[in-house]
């Protein structure tokens, strides 16, 4: 396998594509590509087979191990860059990437989150935050969930503050976008009547029940909501019950990324106390 990189000195119309990928929602659609920095990310993305589109290194530094151990184990183009021009697809100012990685992006295949009997998974409804969105998914792998699934209009998890957000764990969870909930609640219908009870249990400051009261050892999808308006109505009028998070003090709720968390250590709790029995 040849290690030549071709040299991209200036700001060519690669580059600006490489440039378009960590800005424009559109063109990363278009193309199915998305650019990926830091050792974990990268690291993880290769232990979980993504597929890698090309290696962008910084030509004006001796590689670390690491950086050469990837470049041995990845049978695909690469380009040498100035150390300006990788430090601004590193988007930390002056601390240049020594390697960028460009992936390729997976279909939103709903089949791709496996719905079983230990099924835990998280739906965010319309996410504004790609930083938020990127911590649910972060959140989920800690706690064992089997997939995200990010629904309607929404935050793209392959911006890149979402992928540093996730620190790596957009790789190893599953995360899917649908347009709206008739696609999930279809699929929820099927593993239902294929044997599988899984709930749908949503989250909300005036929810029905204290969360450590509810039964998350069930087969369980967890609803979060918008930042700002929370659910939407179709997913309220979807939801088994709805639970809420017990509060003290002044703060009457926590950030989305925050209460999907509590909620996903709740459950992971509960599931090591079962197994325990």
């Amino acid at each position: 396998m040849s290690t030549a990189a071709q040299q991209v000195t200036t700001r060519n119309a690669r580059f600006q594509q490489w440039q378009a990928l960590l800005t424009n929602r559109n063109k990363r659609q278009r193309l199915r590509q998305f650019v990926v920095q830091g050792v974990r990310p990268i690291t993880v993305a290769l232990e979980q087979g993504w597929t890698v589109e090309a290696l962008l290194l910084d030509r004006d530094r001796t590689l670390s191990p690491w950086a050469r151990d990837v470049l041995g184990a990845t049978d695909t183009v690469r380009y040498a860059l100035s150390r300006d021009l990788i430090a601004e697809l590193g988007e930390k100012g002056d601390d240049a990437p020594e390697l960028v990685a460009v992936l390729r992006m997976p279909e939103d295949d709903l089949a791709r989150v496996e719905v079983g009997a230990d099924f835990l998974g998280v739906l965010f409804d319309r996410p504004t935050s790609p930083g938020n969105l990127g911590s649910v998914i972060r959140s989920a792998d800690a706690f064992g969930a089997s997939g995200v699934v990010v629904s309607g209009h929404a935050a793209d998890p392959y911006d890149s503050a979402a992928v540093r957000a996730s620190t790596g764990s957009l790789f190893a969870v599953p995360t899917v976008r649908v347009p709206s909930p008739a696609e999930v609640l279809d699929r929820i219908a099927a593993r239902r009547a294929a044997g599988v009870p899984v709930q749908l249990v949503g989250t909300d400051e005036h929810g029905d029940a204290e969360v450590f009261d509810a039964d998350l050892t069930a087969p369980t999808l967890l609803l979060v909501g918008n930042e700002t308006s929370g659910l939407s109505a179709a997913w309220r009028e979807a939801a088994d019950v709805m639970v809420r998070i017990p509060m003290t003090g002044s703060a009457s709720s926590l950030n989305a990324a925050n209460a999907a968390s509590v909620v996903l250590y709740e459950a992971r709790r509960q599931r090591l106390a079962a197994a325990r029995r």
